[in-house]
């Protein structure tokens, strides 16, 4: 009988891998590829390092015992410099372990093919079972949610009920995001089930996110799923998309099966009595002598740390040393930022607000960028303002301006942001010429943008945020007019589980002020909400919240919406510079802007809802009543928020008589967060 050694075993079972997947095909095992997805990766020679580099990784991904957490997620990397590669496999929370190799191996065997000679590919195998991604840049601990791809279930049928198994849907998905993004570093993954309409109808979901992103990415990217599935999927009885990120699935079927707790696998046996009891005698010697070492030695680290400790101020909570050197990461040279800056001329000066002037700069690399020079002598901390920096850099979305990095030096505080050439949206909506470039596709592209960045604010992020000076003024626009929220100085910290507040100076815009934090220094996400649906209006009519004249009297925009709404007088509404637009498309953002401008802020929708009015039409849209501000109502406006409005575009504070010059380009300004 012929005895195969190991490593002859293991060449057979590859062997054997590949005759099987040559008599499939590949449409009927892979369900989404893309060769170098990120279009800048490039091909590499048969037979070259690379090549050899990525034979050898692939050949260990799941045999890598350092890197596999044994919840069926693998992560290596292989080579130096140009020539190293980075892997990382995925199994879907439900498949057991024997399977989930099974399709790593297929995968790696069908891809290569699949992809010859290109540096970067990944697929979703086997029906979703998993995923493999391979490429010359890092992959771990990165969001990556494009390319994406999705697909039906079954036979493509359509629900019934399109209204309530959205609803039911979208309730479920909500609680499965949210229980996937809390999952540890080993398993962001949930599934669960929510009975659909007419109570005869079970929904089945699954959502998963690769482990080694944060609780941020995670949600962050299973959200960009659940938008994209008015898109692509709408009223499906089922369906999924599938991202390099992340999996969201739903359907009438069950999805899954019951998680198997992955374990490692069992030690091999030995045979070798006399081996076998030195090894005992090492085991046991070691079992003795190790933990006394640790133990010793994490009683020492302890005793020091407390002698060494000191007192730390703070703004939220003590930050660890991991986002100290986060913070320290970001400082930039000062004598560069200067330099960039020309010494922060006059010529470079973009605009200046209530914290401090922006300027415009290059740095040495090439990079222009935006530079806040804060007030001298704000009385802030050199440890406050980096914990706060820290937490402004946390805060990363595509609807953001991005922070991207700070100084200190003496008195000085400079803040680094992305730099947006596009001005802000106010230089163009509000400019009967400039208008015309912005045509009703544009701004409903910026609405959506406006819209995912709050609920980032709100809902994804670390901490939940409410801006409190949303405006047009506030809003950037990038080189391809996509918004860019700006200016978190007014910016108030909630806890996730907090929600109202309240304070006894109130600050922002007055117009675009709830009525409840305008007179009684009450806000919540529905004071944002408020703020939202002013600009709204202002970017479909094309008008300022104020000085609206109707015939010889003078109303502010909110009352002037309302009056034609009611007189189904819609076309008054829109701006006159557009042309051939979506009457379904404005007509519903006008509605949403009245729902967001009510008096009763629980009658006002959150965020989160406001997108999904945005991207479905199968969602209903509830009746709006009144708005508070309207001139014909019983109350009147507000006290002097005509006057403020006429006097400053900024106003910052009823107890502040601080005005702020016109904003230009970057007004952007570091978060004065307050805590409970």
């Amino acid at each position: 009988m012929v005895v195969l050694s190991p490593r002859s075993l293991s060449f057979l079972y590859c062997i054997l891998v590949i005759i099987i997947s040559l008599t499939k095909t590949t449409s009927e095992t892979i369900s989404v590829k893309y060769c170098n997805p990120s279009e800048d990766s490039g091909n590499y020679t048969t037979n070259s390092t690379y090549h050899t580099n990525l034979n050898t990784l692939l050949s260990n991904l799941t045999s890598n015992t350092e890197t596999n957490n044994n919840n069926g997620f693998y992560n290596v990397s292989y080579g130096q410099n140009s020539n190293k590669i980075y892997a990382v496999g995925l199994c879907r929370g439900d498949i057991k372990r024997d399977n989930c190799h099974s399709c790593l191996n297929k995968a790696i065997v069908n891809l290569t093919q699949y992809c010859a000679n290109q540096k970067e590919a990944y697929a979703w195998y086997d029906d979703e079972t998993c995923l493999l991604y391979y490429s010359d840049r890092l992959i771990y601990g990165n969001l990556i949610i494009e390319p994406w791809d999705y697909s039906w279930d079954g036979e493509n049928e359509m629900v019934v009920d399109a209204v309530q198994f959205n609803r039911s849907l979208i309730n479920l998905m909500d609680s499965l995001i949210t229980r996937a993004a809390s999952g540890g570093s080993s398993r962001k993954y949930a599934t669960s089930s929510v009975v659909g309409p007419n109570n005869h109808q079970t929904i089945y979901g699954l959502v998963q996110c690769r482990p080694d992103l944060s609780r941020t990415d995670c949600s962050s990217c299973l959200n960009e799923s659940m938008l994209a599935l008015p898109g692509c999927c709408n009223n499906m009885k089922g369906a999924r998309i599938l991202r390099p990120s992340c999996i969201l699935r739903y359907g009438t079927n069950t999805l899954f099966y019951v998680p198997e707790v992955y374990a490692p696998p069992p030690a091999p046996s030995n045979n070798n009595t006399y081996s076998q009891g030195n090894s005992d005698v090492l085991k046991i010697a070691l079992a003795v002598a190790v933990p006394a070492v640790v133990i010793f030695l994490l009683l020492s680290f302890i005793i020091i740390c407390i002698r060494m400790r000191k007192p730390k101020q703070s703004f939220e909570a003590e930050e660890d040393d991991y986002e100290i050197e986060t913070a320290d990461s970001l400082q930039i040279d000062f004598d560069a930022i200067q330099e960039a800056t020309n010494n922060f001329s006059d010529a470079n000066k973009l605009g200046q607000g209530g914290f401090g002037i922006v300027y415009r700069g290059r740095l040495s690399n090439g990079q222009e960028i935006a530079v806040k020079r804060l007030s001298r002598y704000s009385g802030q901390g050199d440890i406050e303002f980096k914990n706060e920096v820290l937490l402004v850099a946390k805060l990363q979305h595509r609807n953001l301006v991005r922070l991207l990095g700070f100084s200190i030096r003496g008195n000085e505080r400079l803040l680094v942001y992305e730099f947006v050439p596009n001005k802000s949206l106010d230089h163009f909506i509000f400019d009967p010429t400039k208008a015309r470039q912005l045509d009703w596709e544009s701004r409903y592209k910026i609405i959506g943008g406006i819209t995912r960045g709050i609920v980032y604010l709100h809902e994804d992020s670390r901490l939940r945020i409410i801006h409190r000076d949303l405006k047009a003024s506030n809003i950037l626009l990038d080189e391809e007019m996509n918004p860019k929220i700006s200016d978190f100085g007014m910016a108030k910290l909630f806890d996730m589980d907090q929600t109202q507040g309240e304070t006894n100076t109130v600050v922002g815009t007055y117009g675009y002020m709830a009525p409840e934090y305008a007179l009684h220094g009450q806000f919540s996400v529905k004071s944002d909400v408020f703020s939202f649906g002013v600009l709204v209006l202002e970017i479909v009519s094309g008008r300022k919240r104020s000085c609206i004249r109707h015939g010889e009297n003078l109303e502010d925009l909110l009352s002037f919406a309302w009056r034609n709404w009611r007189a189904g007088t819609i076309a008054n509404i829109i701006d006159p510079t557009l042309i051939n637009v979506s009457e379904s498309e404005i007509m519903r953002c006008i509605h949403i802007g009245l729902l967001c401008i009510q008096e009763n802020v629980a009658g006002r929708p959150t965020m989160g809802s406001i997108m999904l009015m945005l991207n479905s039409y199968s969602i209903s849209l509830a009746v709006p009543s009144e708005p508070p501000y309207s001139l014909d109502s019983k109350d009147g406006m507000l006290p002097d928020m005509q006057s403020s409005e006429y006097n400053s575009d900024a106003t910052r504070s009823r107890e502040s008589t601080n005005t702020s010059a016109p904003i230009s380009v970057n007004e952007a300004s570091i978060s004065e967060f307050f805590p409970r």
